[in-house]
């Protein structure tokens, strides 16, 4: 029978024992120096955190040519290793487990945002919408991205291939790959994105899969499968993509990864299509929901019906995690949660990122015993 407490522990299949359901997703808060070193603070946030089932870090780009905004933090130099090494051994020490979410972000990105300072380049040369963040804390319009070339896409390949080995090195329990919310495996797979014509392209869905699954099996070669966790988002709205039918794009997908035997699938479900009714019956491994993307923050009530209803074996939890570092616990005493610090999402300091109180467990104990 289903456990349908976030609260229960999990133990499935490659991603091993886990004390409690509730994964804290992926959240970019650029929090690194302009090389794409993670700053010390980062460190004490996701040790602070550290009771979540499982963590996902923010966006790590694999290579310079995949970096999407500023001080957004890499894996490729021994010092992106370096600072990595710290923040895992202080999840670590605090009893947790993280895997690095590699974010390769593609047509993302801007030449004053970028250390290369070249063009970002996708799968075809398609605009982002919206503003990015660039050097020095501004803004500016976006800039047309170039076309990869077939070499450039077989490069991202490997450059997966060896951020997915630096992040092992670091000390990460695994990788996730980020093909969802409009970075570089999503544009491959999404309609409006990918106009190619050659095999990476859209005349047929077998094409149009191809990066994705080239990506994931050469990372799983790489650090084995059991290690590795892919993120999807089929038909999510972000950055303006388009999926007027993903059904049988995202069906496709996991019918080719299904067998691998991966750590996990993370998938995210949206309002105009199903993806967790629809795709379930395609995974039969560890499956995490993320049911709050471009919607209300989850609720605790709202992850148990995810579980209740058979759909998912684990929660992910994004803006909850943000303000509430010892979420898992205000969950079990059904303590209420703290509100975001808008102002300080993006700074690069502690303020607004470390600085949330925990749980006053002392009052809490004694507003138990005066309600018992």
């Amino acid at each position: 029978m289903t456990n349908t407490s976030l609260l229960a522990p999990y133990s499935a299949g490659p991603i091993g024992y886990l004390p409690n359901r509730i994964v804290m997703a992926p959240m970019s808060r650029h929090r690194a120096t302009d090389d794409g070193t993670p700053l010390p603070v980062v460190a004490d946030h996701y040790a602070q955190r550290a009771s979540a089932g499982l963590i996902v870090t923010e966006g790590i780009w694999p290579a310079s040519s995949g970096q999407s905004d500023w001080r957004i933090p890499g894996l490729e130099t021994p010092a992106h290793i370096a600072g990595w090494r710290a923040v895992t051994e202080a999840v670590h020490e605090d009893g947790g487990r993280i895997y690095a979410q590699l974010m390769h972000g593609g047509r993302k990105g801007h030449p004053l945002a970028r250390i290369d300072g070249d063009l970002p380049a996708g799968p075809s040369a398609v605009l982002v919408p919206g503003r990015v963040h660039v050097s020095g804390g501004r803004k500016a319009d976006p800039v047309v991205p170039r076309a990869m070339t077939r070499e450039e896409i077989h490069a991202a390949v490997r450059d997966h291939v060896t951020a997915a080995r630096n992040a092992i090195a670091a000390g990460f329990d695994g990788v996730e790959l980020h093909g969802a919310n409009s970075y570089l495996i999503h544009q491959f797979l999404a309609d409006n994105t990918n106009f190619r014509d050659d095999e990476y392209g859209r005349n047929s869905i077998a094409d149009r899969i191809r990066f994705a699954v080239e990506v994931v099996r050469a990372v799983a070669d790489a650090i084995g499968a059991e290690r590795l966790g892919l993120r999807l988002s089929p038909g999510n709205p972000q950055f303006e993509m388009a999926e007027a039918d993903p059904g049988p794009v995202y069906r496709a997908l996991l019918d080719e990864l299904d067998g691998l035997g991966l750590a996990y699938l993370h998938l995210t479900d949206n309002d105009s299509y199903p993806a967790l009714t629809d795709l379930r019956p395609h995974w039969h491994g560890t499956l995490i929901a993320n049911v709050g993307e471009n919607g209300d923050p989850t609720t605790r009530e709202a992850g148990e019906a995810v579980l209740a209803q058979g759909l998912a074996d684990l929660v992910s939890y994004g803006r909850a995690f943000i303000s509430n570092p010892d979420l898992p616990e205000r969950f079990a005493v059904g303590a209420p949660l703290q509100e975001i610090d808008a102002a300080h999402l993006y700074t690069h300091g502690a303020e607004g990122y470390t600085d949330y109180p925990a749980l006053d467990r002392e009052l809490v104990s004694a507003q138990t015993s005066t309600s018992t």
